[in-house]
């Protein structure tokens, strides 16, 4: 084994922590449904355990968020993945509910210090002009991630023994790999000076224009998650009437399969038009997944989370491909990570507030009212970056000869 990877096996290796973001996430996906039938789980539990990753995630986001800036990209990354590792252990060995919170506390900490400077470090990786590479690159490594928690999840909860825990063995396998591997990445200590103190990650002036674009579009990306991972399941199982873990799993992997393939094609569009396609796909998405409901059929199910996963994938390309031309590298950790801080914030909110309505109104409701919210914010996000310069290349020396 080499003192340390190559730059290519980095730009790897570094997509996959970008993916292990996704997979952590969306791991227990599958599996909720079982703790609320062994544990007699109300939905505003279960969705309460979803909810408290993104809000501890949002958390280290505000105190850590720019950490790798200072003490680099790989030492903060490898910090990340034993937090999630702990994590993943504790779902494996879960006796109580309880032991579940702490868990995703786990999982919270460990994708909150890991998403921001893994995605800055496939910029790094990737070269000179590589945007278009490493804004791609993370779309597909969240795909695979998402897609995986799902299928193998759906295809071991309905097939496997020890339904509950076989899936988070999987993960911590896989977990313990990529630690070891990442173990190898070459430090990239950023030339910040002064001694890091915990802050919420600082966003310069001149680029914050296009970060509150881009920062909305990620946002609403991420919405996504609350109904296919938080609710994605329950839905599948309570309105669509399909009893079969696999097969819902495999019909919620749709968003993630094409995600996966819209992200292949995402490049040929700027990060304007990206986004824009992306809020329009995600809107045509809403409308499917209502017709889903009220028909209790997967024939519009189905499409549902297929055209959601385009939206998804076109909206985070694209707002990466807005955010990331126009900011200095050192101080990119942290810029990403403010741009993660507000997704994962709205979607913990969001995700604790659908599953109080699922609990007192009923699930169809909370799924309804998921899906407006979803198309208001995508009205939003198309606002916003119309406004925006088209010129990209000409942002960027604009903002060179202001810090000249």
């Amino acid at each position: 084994m080499p003192r340390s990877l190559s730059t290519t096996l980095s730009f790897w290796v570094s997509a996959g922590v970008v993916a292990h973001t996704l997979w952590t996430s969306a791991a227990p996906a599958m599996v909720y449904p079982l703790y609320a039938h062994e544990w007699n789980l109300t939905p505003t539990v279960t969705t309460a355990i979803f909810a408290i990753y993104p809000i501890v995630v949002v958390a280290i986001l505000v105190l850590f968020g720019d950490l790798s800036d200072f003490i680099g990209r790989r030492t903060t990354m490898l910090l990340g993945l034993g937090s999630s590792i702990i994590g993943v252990f504790l779902f494996v060995i879960a006796p109580n509910v309880a032991t579940l919170f702490v868990g995703r506390v786990f999982m919270g900490i460990g994708v909150g210090l890991s998403a921001g400077p893994s995605t800055a470090a496939l910029q790094e990786f990737a070269g000179s002009g590589g945007v278009t590479k490493a804004s791609s690159t993370t779309i597909i490594a969240q795909a695979i991630g998402f897609s995986c928690a799902l299928i193998v999840g759906g295809f071991l909860v309905q097939y496997a023994p020890l339904p509950s825990r076989l899936t988070f063995m999987v993960l911590l396998v896989l977990l313990l790999g990529l630690f070891a591997v990442s173990w190898f990445l070459p430090e990239n200590r950023r030339t910040n000076t002064g001694r890091w103190h915990p802050k919420i990650p600082g966003v310069q002036r001149e680029i914050r224009t296009p970060f509150i674009a881009s920062s909305i579009a990620v946002m609403t990306a991420y919405t996504h998650g609350v109904i296919i991972t938080s609710l994605g399941a329950q839905i599948a199982k309570e309105l669509v009437q399909s009893s079969n873990i696999f097969v819902n799993g495999s019909v919620l992997a749709l968003f993630a399969i094409s995600l996966g393939i819209a992200g292949l094609f995402a490049s040929r569009l700027t990060g304007i038009k990206a986004v824009v396609w992306g809020s329009a796909a995600s809107i045509i998405g809403m409308f499917f997944l209502a017709a889903a409901i009220a028909q209790h059929t997967l024939v519009f199910f189905i499409p549902a989370t297929s055209i959601s996963g385009v939206g998804y994938a076109l909206m985070v390309y694209g707002g990466l491909a807005i955010i990331n031309p126009v900011t200095p590298e050192n101080v990119r950790g942290g810029v990403m990570s403010a741009l993660y801080l507000f997704a994962y914030l709205f979607t913990g909110l969001l995700a604790v507030a659908l599953g109080k309505v699922a609990t007192e109104v009923s699930m169809a409701v909370a799924a309804l009212i998921g899906a407006p919210v979803m198309i208001g914010l995508c009205a939003i996000v198309i606002a916003l970056v119309v406004r925006l310069p088209r010129t990209p290349a000409l942002q960027i020396k604009s903002l060179k000869s202001q810090r000249a």
